[in-house]
């Protein structure tokens, strides 16, 4: 079993940052592919950015590519996600999840992923 814990959310002015944390309870994070997801208030949750198992690949969301970067410490069993230039339109809720899969692949599904954290709230204000 493997327990993901969000950190770094917050209330943010726009054209601000903030760097989420995703920390992972699992011997060896390098096993997982790993992902971040958003929920705003009335709307389905959608892909932000994923990354594979050995960081060598990653993929970001339109909507985010260029402001926000995904990466991992596998050392530290942990992943981030990097935020700049944030915008009112970047406020969710912020999910972090992992996949277990032999492949070095970045998955953008959510039925793809098998563990999900309780998400941390990101609050952009105009």
């Amino acid at each position: 079993q493997v327990q993901l814990v969000e950190s770094g959310g917050g209330l943010v002015q726009a054209g601000g940052s903030l760097r989420l944390s995703c920390a992972a309870s699992v011997r060896t994070l390098s096993t997982y592919g790993m992902g971040w997801f958003r929920q705003a208030p009335g709307k389905e949750r959608v892909f932000v950015a994923g990354i594979s198992r050995s960081g060598g690949r990653s993929y970001h969301a339109d909507s985010v590519k260029g402001r926000f970067t995904i990466s991992r410490d596998n050392a530290k069993n942990t992943v981030y996600l990097q935020m700049n230039s944030l915008t009112p339109e970047d406020t969710a809720v912020y999910y972090c999840a992992a996949h277990y899969r032999s492949l070095d692949i970045v998955a953008m599904a959510e039925y793809e992923y098998d563990y999900w954290g309780q998400g941390t709230q990101v609050t952009v204000s105009s």
